[in-house]
């Protein structure tokens, strides 16, 4: 479809397919949560304002974006809440197809913060990254080269900080961070535990990322079995050994709670003498060239596996996102949103 656009010139108009979040979610998010829309948008930036326009190929499923759905708290959370009727955003994959920025041309690989759309019209584009490696998937850099393997890598080397021979435990280990940091503390010459929800994860954890031992925490009628009494943290505080390091980047099991689970261990935080730590990732962007570096290095020498749980099609978004909270995806989540003809050849 096209539209004029002043004397002799055209402006193509396309359909863009969008997800909108239709309120504020209370409890666990439904599929009625959020509604399916098309719209038109010009792909044609303003002359001067410095936007891009782009078509997104892969978009990004994470736990935080809960967190944005909720109404606006007392005390708000690191990321500000998304505002009823608007669309869902996120970190994207995506090509450049129209550009008003010196940075970037039409062509253009990148990723950064685009929308649960088809085309996005960014305004901001600083926040966008230009995607300059050929050899590895595209999608990689939603995940193990993006900012979820810098938490991986910031948690276990900055916050933790392991020596070689130490036990390192990880919850959720095959899970998009979780499964990163096992490997990066194999690597340490660490020995490495993991939980997840299931025997096939477990198996996962074990045959393929090269976890010491692995259980699965729906089979364990007592934790104490694996870890002693108690709920995770609970238990972890109870197997901690002296002057032991926590990193928390995340509580994916209170996000659908209107009230917080407490802790009953605290006080071994004092007795064993630990450190616990939470952190975001954004505060060490600064780390983000080294550790690219070091993550591309280890994905071409096969030193890391980095496992991803693609689904197809925009619409599939709301129950990719669903299915972080009942343990349904394996590694790290995306949506691929459409075809481009880079990756498809």
């Amino acid at each position: 479809m096209e539209c004029p656009r002043g004397e002799g010139e055209e402006v193509l108009v396309v359909r863009n397919k969008q997800v909108i979040l239709k309120d504020y979610v209370c409890g666990f998010p439904k599929e009625t949560d959020f509604e399916i829309k098309t719209s038109d948008v010009r792909l044609k930036v303003e002359e001067g304002s410095g936007g891009v326009i782009v078509k997104n190929i892969y978009l990004s499923v994470d736990p935080y974006m809960r967190l944005r759905m909720r109404k606006p708290q007392p005390n708000p959370s690191y990321f500000a809440s998304y505002s009823p009727g608007s669309v869902v955003s996120g970190n994207g994959v995506a090509r450049v197809v129209e550009s008003g920025h010196p940075n970037y041309k039409k062509g253009d690989l990148v990723r950064g913060i685009t929308g649960w759309e088809e085309y996005s019209v960014i305004t901001t584009p600083d926040t966008l990254f230009k995607i300059q490696t050929t050899d590895i998937p595209p999608s990689f850099y939603l995940g193990i080269l993006g900012a979820t393997g810098l938490t991986a890598y910031v948690g276990l080397h900055e916050i933790c900080s392991p020596k070689k021979g130490e036990y390192v435990f990880i919850s959720a280990a095959s899970g998009a961070v979780g499964h990163l940091v096992g490997q990066l503390a194999k690597l340490k010459g660490c020995y490495v535990v993991g939980s997840a929800g299931s025997d096939e994860k477990v198996d996962l954890l074990k045959s393929k990322c090269g976890f010491d031992e692995a259980f699965n925490y729906n089979k364990e009628q007592d934790l104490d079995a694996a870890l002693k009494r108690g709920k995770m943290l609970d238990a972890v505080l109870l197997n901690m050994r002296l002057h032991g390091r926590i990193a928390v980047c995340g509580l994916i099991s209170q996000y659908n709670m209107d009230k917080p689970e407490g802790v009953k261990s605290l006080m071994l935080l004092v007795s064993k003498r630990l450190r616990m730590e939470g952190f975001m990732v954004a505060d060490y962007y600064h780390m983000y060239p080294k550790f690219l570096d070091e993550a591309i290095s280890y994905i071409r020498e096969g030193k890391i596996v980095y496992v991803e749980d693609t689904v197809e099609g925009l619409e599939s978004c709301p129950g990719a996102l669903m299915g972080l909270f009942k343990g349904r995806n394996v590694g790290k989540q995306v949506v691929r949103v459409g075809q481009d003809e880079v990756i498809d050849k």
